[in-house]
Parts: C-alpha cells; structure tokens; sequence
C-alpha cells in the first residue's frame, strides 16, 4: 500500500481562508502604496511583500514536511519504537492519516482507532474540511478526552499525530493523556508527533506557529498523566516526536 501524503494541495485545500486573507493583504497593500503619501510607500510595500513571503515559506514548508521528508512512510517510528506493539491505539481528532499506514506497516498488530473530533472542542475550519475531504475509517470508535473508550492497562502503544494540539483547552489536553496513560501497559509507550511553537516554525508559518504548542507542554503534560519522557526526536527540521513511558511498577 502506498502511504497517502498529506501533501502542500491538501494543506492549500484545508487551510484556504489563510492563503486567500494573505494573498489579499498583499494585493491590498501594493495596490494602496502609489496612493499613501510618500513616507508611508515603503511601510506599505514591505507589508505586501513580507505577506507574500510568508505565504511562499509556508507553502514550502509544508511541502517539504509532507511531501518529501518521508513522514507517511513511518520509517522514523523504528528509532522511537524498535519493538513492534502487538497492540496499539491510534487517536484522532478530525483527520486520520496515521491508521491505514500503520495497519499495512504492522499486519499482525491488533489496531484501535479513537476518533476525538467533537466542533465544541475541535473549532478550526481547517479541521472541518479536512475531515469533510477524509472521513474517518469506518472501524473508528467515537470518544472524549476524558474517556478513550479502550480497556486499561491493554495497549503497548498510543499513538498521538498532529492530534492533540487541536484540543484547545489546557484541560482537555491533561484529561486526554491521563486516559492515555491508563490505557499503557506497564512499560508501555505514548508517542506524540508535533510541530511546536518555536524558532524554526515560526520562521516558516509566522504568526501561524502560534497554532503550535512549545515543548515544554508536551512535556508538562506527560509529567501531569505520570508518564517519563524516554525519547525525543527531530526530522523535517519542522517536526518533533516524543516517546513518553509508563512505569513498569
């Protein structure tokens, strides 16, 4: 099976309103310039082209993350998961990318798949198309932050990619990896992908990073549901995947 890509087109496709609003701004402020007075002609020119800028590194951004850096492949998972999990959970929460590959990946793993989405939690737009686009398998089972509907202690693995963040409230994330947490065997392992709110990501997507949560949240977050965070790993110069453990007591 071939890994489907996100790819820039679906990211252009998901996230339209932003390259319209920015591609306006940038129309708007070099059409306006010859108009301004002549002190204010070189304020409003950069704006125009710093919006397009902004909208061309993002663009290649995304490109490059997911498109050319193997993402989808999943060949990154052997350095933070060398043992293949007999069983596993994959949670979404609006578009499931990570599922099918992992079922093709992992044939004789037994896979459950979680679907988060709620719009009372899950409020971007982008969100809304995407899922419109990728519906959701047909064997994933709705659930709450507060209650992955899956036994305790029965999963060697979580799987968390591009998920959680889209959980807005500080609360809802907590309620999501305590829940995680339970559904871990001893030793067992959630695994969390993300862009993070930082220097390299913010040079690309500008304000957009902001999206993005920083890593010492992620962090926080595994601390607050007793997990140890046991691997971390960068790739794509964008993207960066924790490992964080349950105590085998």
């Amino acid at each position: 099976m071939t890994p489907r890509h996100s790819g820039v087109r679906d990211v252009i496709t998901y996230n339209w309103p932003q390259y319209v609003a920015g591609t306006a701004t940038a129309a708007a402020a070099a059409l306006l310039a010859p108009r301004l007075p002549r002190a204010l002609r070189p304020l409003a020119r950069t704006g125009s082209a710093a919006a397009l800028t902004l909208l061309c590194t993002a663009t290649a951004a995304s490109w490059h993350v997911y498109d050319r850096s193997g993402l989808y492949t999943y060949d990154w998972l052997e350095a933070l998961l060398p043992r293949v999990p007999s069983e596993y959970v994959v949670v979404s929460t609006g578009l499931d990318e990570v599922s099918a590959p992992l079922a093709a990946r992992w044939p004789k793993a037994r896979q459950t798949v979680i679907d988060l989405y709620d719009r009372t939690l899950t409020d971007e737009g982008s969100v809304r198309r995407a899922r419109r686009r990728v519906p959701p398998p047909a064997h994933a089972v709705p659930g709450r932050p507060g209650a992955l509907p899956h036994p305790a202690n029965s999963a060697d693995t979580v799987l968390l990619v591009f998920a959680a963040h889209e959980l807005r409230q500080p609360q809802d994330r907590e309620r999501l990896f305590t829940e995680c947490a339970r559904l871990l065997r001893p030793g067992g392992t959630l695994l969390v992908a993300e862009h993070l709110r930082d220097a390299s990501n913010t040079a690309v997507f500008g304000p957009g990073a902001w999206h993005f949560l920083p890593r010492r949240e992620w962090l926080r977050l595994a601390a607050h549901a007793g997990l140890e965070h046991s691997a971390e790993r960068r790739f794509a110069g964008l993207i960066t995947a924790f490992t964080f453990t349950k105590d085998q007591g």
